[in-house]
């Protein structure tokens, strides 16, 4: 999903700069049931090509329809399917519910690019647009470009958006949409463990990009974890490279002090969401303590222990299912256990 995003972007602006007539439609909102999540994008050119997906289904040749009148005629539009739970399926939809989607082809000098550099350098922006009349603004850390001014109750709505990186309306009416585009959401695994084996291609799946870090050269090999970036620095060094954000959940999973230990203080000096550590109550018990002791008493309750949901699961590929799922909880829903 994250890589799509940068397909899209890229793709829009290559067209774009190619003198290609370009519209970006979005979805804004979503009633009932649908495939594709509040955000998605669906980007065509003027002959008709097209890139991303607002349906997976028989909608996208409605949306390109309408998508290429945009591009002719400059006028955004304010599309809306909806369909019966008996007709769901012949649209595109995975059951009875509606859509609306957003196409614009006038969008500011530059807004593609600068949408593609932030979402590659990690940095959070938002696109916020009127719907009712097409007036928008990309703002880009304390950086506005646009003609669409916010008042403070929506600039508290957009903060708490970027802050969560989910898109959606900043006001009751649901006029003023912010498109949020955060950073991919990263994992950062610690021991090369069998647990690892299972976790990192769940998380990749998941749509996560996954690191694991052990400095023991027979564990972190590219044999052991195909197609998963790996890194044989020591945990502290390691971590203050790869630099955990906000959009990054930590799990510590080698029960060894000297490597775990490192990783989550670092963990703990960092905005990462997520800190989870492997091992029993009593294990944590004697991990809290070593971590007391370098100073780090008013941040241990972000430490996620023993790591993962209570699912019951004893093998390894069921107790990376329950740290997924932790984790995937506390991204949406906050730290609450």
């Amino acid at each position: 999903m994250a890589f799509e995003l940068d397909d899209i972007l890229n793709q829009a602006g290559a067209w774009h700069e190619a003198g290609l007539g370009v519209a970006l439609a979005t979805v804004v909102r979503t009633w009932g049931s649908s495939p594709r999540p509040v955000g998605s994008h669906l980007v065509v050119n003027g002959e008709g090509d097209f890139a991303g997906s607002v349906s997976g289904g028989c909608i996208e040749g409605g949306v390109i329809e309408e998508a290429l009148a945009t591009i002719a005629d400059g006028r955004p539009r304010l599309l809306e399917f909806g369909v019966s739970d008996e007709r769901a399926w012949e649209v595109g939809l995975s059951c009875g519910g509606q859509v609306q989607i957003y196409v614009e082809s006038r969008m500011k000098p530059g807004v593609l690019a600068r949408l593609a550099a932030a979402h590659a350098a990690r940095r959070p922006v938002a696109l916020v647009t009127r719907l009712s009349e097409g007036a928008q603004t990309l703002i880009d850390a304390d950086d506005a470009i646009g003609d669409l001014e916010l008042d403070t109750v929506q600039h508290d709505a957009l903060r708490a958006r970027l802050a969560s990186g989910q898109s959606g309306p900043l006001d009751a009416a649901g006029d003023v949409f912010a498109r949020i585009y955060a950073p991919v959401p990263r994992l950062v695994i610690v021991g090369a463990v069998h647990i690892a084996q299972a976790l990192a291609p769940m998380a990749t799946m998941a749509g996560y990009e996954v690191t694991i870090i052990d400095p023991r050269s027979a564990f972190a090999t590219a044999q052991r974890f195909p197609g998963i970036a790996t890194n044989d620095g020591w945990p502290d060094e390691a971590m203050t490279r790869l630099a955990p954000d906000a959009q990054t959940a930590v799990v510590t999973l080698t029960h060894d002090p000297k490597l775990d230990d490192p990783a989550l203080a670092a963990a703990l000096a960092s905005p990462a969401f997520y800190i989870g550590a492997l091992g029993s109550r009593r294990t944590h018990e004697k991990r809290l303590a070593r971590l007391r002791d370098r100073g780090l008493e008013a941040q241990l309750d972000r430490i996620h222990a023993p790591v993962g949901l209570d699912l019951g699961g004893r093998f390894p590929t069921e107790i990376a299912v329950a740290i997924l799922a932790e984790i995937i909880r506390v991204r949406y829903k906050g730290a609450a256990r």
